[in-house]
């Protein structure tokens, strides 16, 4: 199993290995060190996030939107040229290909476990199921409290370092 987060003190994106005999992890780069918290890993299962103290986590394909949205848009994009040659059945060749591999995508890519609060990855966990699917809700709930605290100085990140996407 292992996590992809970034660091609170230094906030550096990094992976590391854990197991459920995990005590506390801590960032390559800056060597800051925090305990995981109790009851945390619990029969191979994330019950909480090891990096922050949230206990909201939801389950997502674990594959990058960004270039989701690419192939969907090079897809229509290409359609788009066939259309303006009149070739119609070229249009429609291409759009089924792009929702084919849009399927096959989705099919064959594994799942995550990701936090709200500090959008850590969790990777190669069983009981997925246990937690549930994205909700807008609770994501908009924690956008805004990450708004507010960027907007104190003490809470703004250096410069050229974003939280895991």
């Amino acid at each position: 199993m292992n996590v992809t987060f970034c660091c609170p003190g230094c906030h550096a994106t990094d992976r590391l290995e854990f197991t459920r005999e995990t005590a506390s992890l801590a960032c390559p780069q800056c060597g800051r060190q925090w305990n995981v918290p109790s009851g945390a890993i619990a029969e191979g299962e994330v019950h909480r996030c090891l990096v922050c103290p949230s206990q909201e986590l939801f389950v997502r394909k674990d594959f990058p939107q960004r270039l989701g949205v690419a192939i969907v848009l090079t897809g229509f994009a290409a359609s788009c040229v066939a259309w303006a040659n009149y070739q119609l059945y070229l249009t429609f060749g291409i759009l089924f290909a792009t929702a084919l591999v849009d399927v096959v995508l989705y099919v064959v890519m594994g799942e995550n476990l990701t936090c709200y609060r500090c959008e850590a990855q969790y990777r190669g966990l069983s009981g997925l199921e246990k937690h549930g699917a994205f909700e807008l809700a609770t994501h908009e709930r924690y956008r805004q409290q990450a708004a507010r605290l960027r907007s104190t100085p003490e809470h703004r990140p250096p410069e050229g370092h974003a939280p895991v996407t």
